[in-house]
């Protein structure tokens, strides 16, 4: 049989994901994965350089087409930064939703949550170079070099804090549609805005009862 020709990342990245999900296996090797899919293994070459390279890029790739897709709407670039964080997690989520099967499979599933946690190093520098560039561009000036820096570092790390928090309770909703989900997505924004503006925390207490609400009602 010919093998398939013009492979692209895209098509290893969907035969990868298919093999995962119907095996529940990575493949032993790299030969076994393109012999399978009828392709040259070189053709993977040409993209990944391995499968963790692979599965790293996949993540990252589910915020880049949300970025992408978000950029399609032309009422985004006037987009308050807080609307505007609220458009990209309403869109990524909804891109999780997609491949729901692949995510909870590669990190609720995975009993090593360092190595889970490693699979989104990329998709961190891709998330926090569109938080540096869109949401918190116009950060207190400290008037001081050291206390900027230190600033920029809480503020990203932050950022990435919450985005974890709202992928692992994304990852254990089981809501209608994840419909809590989008509760806990419009409640933790507000309150990372108003921690950052430093307003009242009227905000905050209504997240801390939701989250609290949703404790008591799961044990």
């Amino acid at each position: 049989m010919a093998r398939k020709k013009n492979i692209t990342a895209e098509k290893i990245i969907d035969l990868y994901m298919s093999t995962l999900l119907i095996d529940d296996n990575i493949p032993k090797t790299v030969y076994a994965f393109a012999h399978a899919n009828n392709f040259e293994e070189n053709d993977f070459y040409k993209y990944f350089s391995n499968f963790d390279v692979l599965e790293k890029h996949i993540f990252s790739l589910f915020c880049e087409n949300t970025l992408a897709l978000l950029v399609e709407n032309e009422d985004y670039t006037h987009y308050a930064p807080k609307d505007k964080l609220l458009s990209f997690y309403f869109t990524f989520f909804e891109m999780l939703n997609a491949n729901r099967s692949y995510v909870y499979l590669k990190l609720a599933q995975n009993k090593n949550k360092l190595e889970a946690l490693k699979l989104l190093s990329k998709l961190r520098s891709t998330f926090l170079k569109y938080i540096e560039s869109e949401i918190y561009i116009h950060n207190v000036d400290l008037k001081n070099k050291t206390l900027n820096s230190l600033n920029k570092k809480g503020a990203n790390e932050t950022a990435w804090a919450q985005l974890l928090f709202t992928i692992q309770f994304w990852l254990e909703d089981t809501s209608p549609n994840f419909e809590k989900t989008d509760i806990f997505i419009e409640k933790s924004v507000q309150v990372s805005f108003d921690l950052k503006e430093i307003k009242p925390l009227e905000s905050v207490l209504d997240f801390a009862k939701f989250l609290w609400k949703e404790k008591t009602m799961s044990t």
